[in-house]
């Protein structure tokens, strides 16, 4: 099949024609190319409980390098010494992706980061009038003040500088807006973050949201959202077909709550439903996860999109029939992507409560084991039994003695 006639489904994955109807695509407004900002080891790190050392940050960095990230936020130096030494060391390892540091609106910060060695900064300042007041006690002029004079100095510092509203989805509306126009002429920004902090915009806001900046503002614009509703991701790719040109992501969602866009799901999609390819190496997605998520010391669920480790697993009857009949040349007709895509191991036909017949006979042909018809039911019924009782699926060693044991009495 032609992927260029057909791009929705490839040899790799299957996905929706709607995708890629007309009137899908005539509103689509992606920039020619998309810049993906990894924040796991800043903001993933602020997740609660979550402790990465200096030699972890730096074989995270590398393994980010590998997997083909475009930027890498190191960390916040002021955080501690142990930071700044992290990102010391992975700036000079020169591993290929550019190096950014995460800083307050304050001058000490931007030192901090511009003796790092680091190619760029990420200013952050609070950008919404209630946030300014109740959570940092302000006055307002205060964060205006604050926000010139620490751009300004990232640019005197030769720094790439990423001015970083916190809040601003939360912030009312013209006063966000002038506040970016008043940093843009006043102070300094190379690029300007639209940062939706809790997570709280709603997908259809997403596209007036950037556009209501590019109006005010000519920079790039980049873009940080927080998955409290589950939406980071979604958002993430809406603001991209809005124009924005930086994507800030974790592997695997990690972050602050309920963490950040999941650079997973994000570039999945984009190849697969927007045929985006953005020069990552896909296959790399699944260890790196692994390895981050050892390093954190978290579990996902088995569930995860992507990245979790039963989504090839296939214990229902009726779909490990399906998969059964379609054999790994057609299991697209099973899954939307295929394993070998993204790293994971092929699918497999597990047992437990769910299971049925066909999953009986597949592994009684493994076992080079034959059974009467009756056999084979008085099997499955006691994998369900076990598979009840144990609360989990049943392994193969269990299986094997289960069929022993009946394929032994007489019929």
């Amino acid at each position: 099949m032609n992927q260029e006639n057909f791009p929705w489904k490839t040899d790799k994955w299957f996905v929706s024609p709607w995708n890629y109807t007309d009137e899908v695509r005539k509103g689509l407004n992606f920039p020619s190319k998309i810049i993906l900002h990894d924040v796991t080891l800043r903001d993933g790190e602020q997740q609660a409980g979550i402790v990465f050392t200096k030699d972890e940050k730096i074989a995270i960095a590398e393994k980010l390098a590998e997997l083909g990230v475009h930027r890498i936020e190191a960390g916040m130096p002021a955080v501690s010494n142990q930071d700044e030494e992290a990102i010391r060391e992975i700036v000079k390892r020169n591993l290929g992706p550019k190096i950014f540091c995460f800083a307050r609106c304050l001058k000490q910060d931007i030192k901090r980061a511009a003796d790092c060695g680091v190619y760029g900064v990420v200013v952050e300042i609070p950008s919404s009038e209630h946030i300014i007041r109740y959570a940092y006690k302000w006055p307002l002029e205060k964060a205006i003040d604050l926000s010139v004079e620490a751009t300004s100095y990232a640019k005197e510092l030769g720094l790439y500088t990423v001015f970083f509203p916190i809040d601003a989805s939360r912030a009312e509306i013209s006063w966000f807006l002038n506040l970016i126009e008043h940093v843009a002429e006043k102070g300094h920004m190379d690029a300007l973050t639209l940062v939706d902090t809790f997570g709280g915009c709603s997908p259809h806001a997403i596209p007036l949201f950037v556009r209501k900046v590019k109006e005010r503002i000519n920079k790039p614009l980049e873009i940080h959202f927080h998955n409290d509703f589950g939406l980071a991701s979604a958002n993430t790719i809406l603001a991209l077909a809005s124009g924005a040109e930086v994507a800030h992501v974790t592997i695997s969602s990690l972050g602050e709550r309920a963490g950040n866009a999941a650079l997973e799901e994000v570039t999945l999609t984009l190849l697969t439903m927007y045929t985006i390819d953005i020069g990552i190496r896909y296959e790399l997605l699944y260890e790196t996860s692994r390895l981050i998520r050892e390093f954190a010391g978290i579990k996902l669920p088995s569930n995860y999109p992507i990245v979790g480790d039963m989504i090839f697993k296939v214990e229902s009857g009726i779909i490990a029939s399906w998969l059964k009949e379609t054999g790994e040349e057609n299991c697209l007709e099973v899954f939307p992507f295929k394993w070998d895509l993204i790293g994971q191991k092929p699918a497999e036909i597990v047992l437990g409560k769910k299971s049925g017949l066909p999953s009986i006979e597949i592994y009684l042909a493994e076992l080079e084991k034959t059974l009467t018809q009756q056999q084979k039911e008085e099997l499955l019924q006691e994998v369900k039994k076990l598979s009840i009782t144990k609360k989990t699926l049943v392994n193969k060693e269990e299986f094997r003695s289960l069929a022993e044991k009946i394929g032994n009495e007489e019929v």
